[in-house]
């Protein structure tokens, strides 16, 4: 059964944000062979809809207002609930982002439609779609299928790959012109405290710090092999409760979740809660003190020794790994 998938692109910066694309990798599949409509939303944001053609969009609605210019749920909620009256699919997925979190909630309630939140795979059997999704801060895995109604979920970064792309191709690109008014919300200022270059919710390499780095400095050394590795910061809660870093780098269960293909832990004993957000990386690496500590249980390699003497040493043999690559 074919059907038409809406796909939220997410905009940052007036960039595209890599979950645009494995959303739409994961409309694909829910389609089912049907139609893929990408939507856009914000100011001046038609100039990126090639992309999204380039990753396998079939169709894009972009919804352009200078109240859209900053995320707000009530613009945004105005915006893609009248692209869902004029498409009418019978699928919607967004990113399991910080604004996909927000707003697809809001949505499915005035769709009054089910949602499956934090998809990490999605596959076709028994001529279901099986949502797969984590529980239990990560300790277990749980599959949904919708039985009826609208087909709408949200996936996790860095866990559905997108498609691969084609530069060649195209597709029509329409405009809907939308009224946003009472905004409960008004943004005055989008002032960023998380550290520049790549965004650590989608970033394939991580480098995170606990309480083991002991001051705002100790994570210097973290920032360079990060810098070498293409990678980004993360944090502990304790290391965000000490004050050695701000809180929106921390990783865990009243934090972020991150999926990446590595993850260093650097001082970091391993609590339930800092798991709940990076246990489900691909390859993870520990290094602490102590040969007991708990994150050792969840690591694939552990090396124990000081951080401030094994973290450089790291540096170095990767900064050679590139000068003879």
């Amino acid at each position: 059964m074919s059907r038409k998938v809406l796909v939220l692109g997410e905009v940052r910066d007036q960039q595209l944000r890599n979950v645009s694309f494995e959303a739409i990798a994961a409309g694909k599949t829910i389609s089912e062979g049907g139609e893929v409509v990408a939507v856009l939303v914000g100011e001046n944001v038609a100039s990126l809809t090639s992309e999204l053609f380039h990753y396998g969009a079939d169709r894009v609605v972009t919804v352009e207002n200078e109240k859209l210019l900053n995320y707000t749920p009530d613009g945004y909620s105005q915006a893609l609930l009248s692209v869902i009256e004029e498409e009418k699919p019978e699928g919607i997925v967004f990113g399991h982002t910080s604004l996909g979190k927000d707003l697809s909630p809001k949505i499915a309630a005035k769709l009054n439609s089910g949602l499956i939140s934090d998809a990490t795979a999605i596959e076709i059997a028994g001529g279901n779609i099986v949502f797969t999704r984590p529980i239990y801060s990560g300790k277990a895995f749980e599959k949904k299928i919708v039985t009826d109604g609208l087909i709408f979920a949200t996936i996790r970064p860095n866990n559905i790959n997108p498609l691969k792309k084609d530069e060649t191709k195209t597709g029509e690109t329409s405009s809907l012109s939308v009224e946003i008014k009472d905004l409960k919300t008004i943004v005055k200022e989008v002032v960023r405290k998380a550290s520049e270059g790549v965004d650590l919710s989608e970033a394939k390499v991580v480098i995170a710090g606990g309480r083991g780095v002991k001051s705002e400095e100790g994570f210097e050394p973290l920032k360079e092999l990060a810098n070498v590795l293409g990678g980004a910061v993360g944090a502990s809660r304790g290391a965000c409760d000490a004050d050695y870093c701000d809180y929106s780098l921390q990783i865990g269960q009243t934090g972020k979740v991150v999926t990446p293909d590595l993850y260093i832990a650097c001082g970091i004993s391993g609590a339930i809660q800092h798991l709940a957000g990076m246990s489900n990386s691909k390859v993870i690496v520990a290094i602490n003190k102590d040969p007991e500590a708990n994150i050792f249980k969840v690591a694939d390699y552990g090396i124990v020794g000081d951080l401030f003497e094994v973290v450089p040493l790291l540096t170095e043999e990767f900064r050679k790994l590139q000068i003879h690559a």
